[in-house]
C-alpha cells in the first residue's frame, strides 16, 4: 500500500513512518522542515498550502496519514494566523488535491484531546455536567478545579468518550475542530473515508526540544538536562493521560485497515490516569539520584483545562487498538535518549 504522511518529518510522523516502511509499505513523507529522515521514504520537502506540489504528492496514494499541523496552546492570540494557516487552510488544500485527484481512500487525520475542552465530570447533586472556563479570578486565588455550573459545588472528573461535545478552549484547539469538520465535509461529498484520532498526552524519544510550544514532557525533560527542577504550573493535580509515541504509532497504523463509516473519532490513549506532578516526579526519578525534586509553582495558563482522562474503549473495540507501553519505563526511555536524538 503507498501511503501518504503529512508531517513525516516530525515526532509523532517520523516514528510512524518507520512503522510503515517496516511492515513492507510504499511510503512518501510531506514536510516542510523534517526534523527527522526515515530511510527507505521519499521525502517531499514542501509546505500543504503549494498546491502544486501537494497535487503531485497525492498522486497515487490508497491512504493518507495527515500529521502535519503547528501544535501547541500558542503564546497568545496574535498566534492565530499561523495556526489557522497551517492547521485548517493546509488541510484544506490537501483535502481539496485529494478531491480532485479522485481519492476516495482512508485518510487518518491526527486530532487531539484539546477539542474536549475540560474533560467529563459528575456533580453528586446534578450528574453529569460541563463547567466553564475556569475564571481567572478563582485561578489568581489558586482554585483550580472548576465547580458544578450548577450548584458550585465540587466535582469528580470522569474518563471522557468520543461522545462527548466538542469545547475548544484555545486557538489550536479550535483548529482541531475545524480540522475535523473539513475532513468530515469532505469524506461526505468524496466517498471516501476519516478516522480522526484524537491523541491525548504524547511523548517518546525524538519529543521535540523545549519551545514555549513544547508538551510539558519535553519542558520537564529540557529543565532536568540542565540540572534545574521540573516546574509544575497549578498544584500539580491536573489528571491527564500520557501515551507513549510507539503506542501512537499503533493507533495510526490499525485505524488504515479500519472499515467503518465516512467519519468516526477515537481516543489514542493508554486509559491510565497521573497527574502533571507525578509525571514530574517520574521522569525526574528516572535522571537519577541527584535529580532535583520538582517544584510547584502556582502559575497557570488561560488556555489550559484542568482534567482530562480518556475513555480508550471504543479504540479497543473498533480498531483492536490498547496501549502498551508502561509509563515509567517509557519515561524512563525518554530520559535516557542522548541530547540530539
Amino acid at each position: 500500500m503507498r501511503v501518504l504522511v503529512t508531517g513525516g518529518g516530525g515526532f509523532i510522523g517520523s516514528h510512524l513512518a518507520e512503522l510503515l516502511v517496516g511492515r513492507g509499505h510504499d511510503v512518501v513523507v510531506v514536510d516542510r522542515r523534517p526534523a527527522e529522515r526515515v530511510d527507505g521514504c521519499l521525502l517531499l520537502e514542501h509546505d500543504l498550502a503549494d498546491r502544486d506540489a501537494t497535487r503531485r504528492a497525492v498522486r497515487g496514494a490508497d491512504a493518507v496519514c495527515h500529521l502535519a499541523a503547528r501544535v501547541g496552546l500558542g503564546l497568545d492570540f496574535t498566534d492565530a494566523p499561523d495556526y489557522v494557516a497551517d492547521n485548517d487552510q493546509a488541510t484544506a488544500t490537501l483535502l481539496a488535491e485529494l478531491a480532485a485527484a479522485g481519492f476516495s481512500g482512508r485518510l487518518i487525520l491526527s486530532s487531539s484531546m484539546v477539542v474536549y475542552g475540560e474533560g467529563a465530570y459528575r456533580c453528586a447533586d446534578h450528574g453529569a455536567v460541563s463547567p466553564g472556563p475556569r475564571p481567572p479570578a478563582d485561578l489568581e486565588a489558586g482554585r483550580f478545579d472548576p465547580p458544578c455550573p450548577v450548584c458550585a459545588a465540587p466535582l469528580a472528573w470522569v474518563p471522557v468518550t468520543e461522545t462527548a461535545p466538542l469545547d475548544p478552549r484555545s486557538v489550536y484547539a479550535a483548529t482541531k475542530v475545524a480540522q475535523e469538520h473539513l475532513c468530515s465535509v469532505w469524506a461526505r461529498e468524496t466517498g471516501a473515508s476519516v478516522v480522526a484520532l484524537r491523541y491525548h498526552n504524547v511523548y517518546g524519544r525524538r519529543l521535540p526540544l523545549g519551545t514555549p510550544y513544547a508538551g510539558v514532557a519535553a519542558l520537564f525533560r529540557d529543565r532536568l538536562r540542565r540540572g534545574q527542577p521540573a516546574t509544575v504550573f497549578e498544584d500539580g493535580g491536573q489528571m491527564r493521560d500520557f501515551v507513549h509515541v510507539r503506542d501512537v504509532a499503533e493507533a495510526n497504523f490499525a485505524a488504515l485497515g479500519y472499515d467503518g463509516p465516512a467519519f468516526e473519532a477515537f481516543n489514542v490513549a493508554s486509559g491510565r490516569a497521573v497527574s502533571i506532578l507525578d509525571v514530574a516526579r517520574s521522569l525526574t526519578a528516572a535522571f537519577g539520584a541527584g535529580a532535583p525534586e520538582p517544584e510547584l509553582t502556582g502559575r497557570y495558563r488561560m488556555g489550559d483545562v484542568r482534567h482530562v482522562v480518556a475513555c480508550p474503549a471504543r479504540a479497543a473495540e473498533k480498531l483492536g487498538f490498547r496501549a502498551v507501553v508502561d509509563l515509567d519505563a517509557g519515561m524512563s526511555d525518554l530520559a535516557a535518549e542522548p541530547v540530539g536524538g
